[in-house]
């Protein structure tokens, strides 16, 4: 499907993309990610055809305006390393050459206001976030507005780096990655519908993986970061890093019980059926089935 593109990653691009614990190698690459990276660039081709076609017809000057990708999935299911994948291929195909990623992480509303408001304990579900931000700035890209600013997020900490923004400047692509990013649109008080995030998108991938694995995966992330990141004093989770196997494999299921999984069955997961493509994964953490929604 990839008609002969040649393969432009290596192992220490590799290394450098994918997250804790995964098993992403080049064979899945060339044969999963290199051909959806391709079909990508046909839409983006197609989108600005339309998009010409269309302002001609209206008589507007035909600005060029950037195609919009979201991935969904569950914590510890991978939906990082896709988007940082897709993003590094998508670049080097000519039509574009400017692609973006922007993470959700980055709108969550900061520790104090969670504390504030009751919710620390919910961070990642839908109400956790500053839903008319994440709004604001994919409207304002998809405008195309010449400089928009987003929000920085600091895994270490825990929490939104003050005075910190990451700039997007009219890119061909921005890729929008998160939980809840194919939330459908909420019922305000008068009635109407609310405008949601996936109304921007011109496609979206939900990375999926039966539950049961990504709590394996989860835990065995939460295990090894004992190493990495919770070692780091500056960590928000460095009370973590002392911790017995035993101890820690207890503490990381009363999170996934108590935060992660009711979050995925309630929120993430029941969004599935709204991606365009459905990358499902298998035990081995690659991908053994590859749905896409035929136009």
């Amino acid at each position: 499907m990839r008609k002969a593109h040649p393969l432009s990653l290596d192992d220490a691009d590799l290394a450098r993309l994918r997250g804790v614990g995964e098993r992403l190698d080049l064979n899945e690459v060339e044969e999963v990610y290199l051909p959806l990276s391709r079909l990508l660039s046909y839409y983006v081709e197609g989108a600005s055809h339309l998009h010409r076609l269309t302002s001609g017809f209206l008589g507007e000057r035909p600005d060029r305006t950037p195609f919009v990708i979201g991935i969904a999935g569950s914590v510890a299911v991978g939906k990082s390393t896709t988007a940082r994948i897709l993003r590094e291929l998508l670049a080097r195909w000519p039509n574009t050459p400017r692609v973006d990623l922007v993470t959700t992480d980055g709108f969550l509303l900061p520790n104090a206001e969670l504390e504030r408001r009751g919710i620390l304990h919910r961070k990642g579900f839908p109400e956790s976030y500053d839903q008319r931000a994440l709004l604001r700035f994919v409207a304002q890209v998809k405008g195309g507005a010449d400089v928009v600013r987003a929000p920085v997020y600091s895994h270490l900490t825990y929490d939104i780096v003050p005075g910190e923004s990451t700039v997007v400047h009219r890119p061909d692509v921005l890729i929008v990655e998160g939980l809840n990013v194919l939330q459908p649109p909420r019922v305000r008080a008068d009635g109407r519908l609310s405008l949601a995030l996936s109304d921007f998108f011109d496609f979206s991938v939900y990375v999926h993986a039966p539950v049961d694995l990504i709590r394996r995966w989860y835990v065995d992330r939460f295990l090894r970061l004992r190493q990495t990141a919770f070692s780091d004093p500056e960590s928000y989770f460095h009370r973590y890093a002392s911790l017995s196997d035993e101890q820690a494999q207890e503490t990381a299921m009363n999170i996934w019980r108590s935060i992660n999984e009711p979050n995925l069955r309630e929120n993430v997961e029941t969004t599935q059926g709204r991606a365009t493509l459905v990358l499902t994964k298998g035990p081995d953490h690659a991908v053994h089935r590859v749905r896409l929604r035929k136009l």
